[in-house]
């Protein structure tokens, strides 16, 4: 039945993303100002197909952090384990810009409507020349009101693998004072890197209480606690749930 599934669910996203790649040319010719709720209704689709299709459970916690910190600029650092981590901030923030590497702004059709919505291509590559660039570009969102969503693990992961950050996330909170608002996740559990599969269940959001802009080292290790913390209780909530499980069918 995954299999099946899997099949129907890749199936339809290439084709919806295709036909909706090509009917974006008259957003960027015409109508640029568009491209954003194009991008956000592309993504709502994707993510309807893979809960409906797919039959995952896509359950979000901690949106009052977001609350928080009201609907101008922030920091989102978020855990990074699959595609769905760059779909779902398109609908939970009304602005929302994603630092995403510069080869990605080269994808024929996506690449031009990435630019337009206002993500933030870097080129990794290019060491401090990139670090300077990421700044500038941090400021041309704080100034346009955006929600700023970084992976500041620089690629992704699986479920419980930790790895070093990266510091870019401290030198854009150290540069614009930007509360920084923690998010961990299990989508890798779902939609995993490059897999064809995709499994049902309960996939989690965990957003954490913001963290107040601090020097590299310690910013980063709040982070990493922050997720850390995040993941237990979302690890809690599924075992209290296949507990309620073994309860009733017994």
């Amino acid at each position: 039945m995954a299999l099946l599934r899997s099949i129907l669910f890749n199936v339809l996203a290439f084709v919806l993303t295709l036909l909706m790649g090509v009917g974006a040319f008259p957003i960027r010719w015409f109508a640029k100002r568009l491209a954003l709720p194009y991008a956000k209704l592309w993504s709502r689709l994707v993510l309807m197909l893979f809960r409906d299709i797919c039959g995952v459970e896509v359950r979000i916690t901690g949106l009052d952090n977001l609350a928080q910190t009201g609907s101008g600029p922030l920091l989102i650092a978020s855990q990074h384990q699959s595609a769905f981590d760059t779909l779902i901030w398109m609908l939970l923030v009304p602005y929302p810009s994603y630092v995403m590497k510069g080869e990605l702004r080269r994808i024929p059709l996506l690449g031009p409507m990435l630019i337009l919505a206002g993500m933030m291509p870097i080129e990794r590559a290019a060491g401090a020349k990139a670090m300077r660039a990421l700044l500038r570009e941090t400021e041309k969102a704080v100034e346009a009101g955006k929600q700023i969503i970084i992976f500041p693990e620089g690629t992704r992961t699986t479920p419980g693998e930790h790895v070093p950050l990266k510091p870019g996330i401290a030198a854009m909170a150290a540069h614009a004072r930007l509360p920084v608002v923690p998010v961990a996740t299990n989508s890798g559990l779902f939609w995993g890197r490059n897999a064809f599969l995709k499994r049902s269940g309960v996939l989690h959001v965990a957003i954490g209480a913001p963290l107040a802009p601090a020097n590299r080292k310690l910013l980063l290790g709040e982070i990493e606690t922050s997720w850390r913390g995040l993941e237990q209780t979302f690890t809690a909530q599924d075992r209290a749930i296949e507990g309620q499980g073994v309860s009733s069918g017994g």
